[in-house]
């Protein structure tokens, strides 16, 4: 699935990045932990959260996750936007709970993925 689909299912606001929205994601993580969030061991995956910080953008640039998605309405700060600009990953913002965006994209045929074995 792509990035515009996924804002459409989601009515989510494209925040950066929107030169990259062909992107395809093949499952999605939703967290606010962002250790879980480095537990998840699939590629080209979404990130939905609804934690507003600088680690977000980093943790998403270390597991090279290419699209954060911020639920409840929440907007990065201009720092994570910037620091997401010049890391090459799409920012976009739903007003959806977390666990409604997550139904939506699964109903519609995106999965989540197993954890890595520590």
């Amino acid at each position: 699935m792509n990035i515009t689909s996924i804002a459409k299912i989601l009515d989510a606001e494209i925040l950066c990045k929107a030169e990259n929205m062909d992107l395809e994601v093949f499952s999605a993580c939703g967290s606010d932990l962002m250790s879980d969030v480095m537990a998840f061991v699939k590629e080209q995956v979404l990130l939905l959260t609804g934690l507003i910080n600088i680690q977000v953008i980093r943790t998403a640039n270390l597991m090279d996750i290419g699209c954060i998605c911020f639920v409840r309405g929440k907007k990065p700060t201009q720092e994570m936007i910037t620091m997401a600009e010049e890391q090459n990953i799409i920012l976009l913002s739903t007003k959806l709970p977390l666990f409604i965006a997550c139904g939506k994209l699964y109903n519609a045929g995106l999965t989540g993925g197993g954890v890595r074995n520590i």
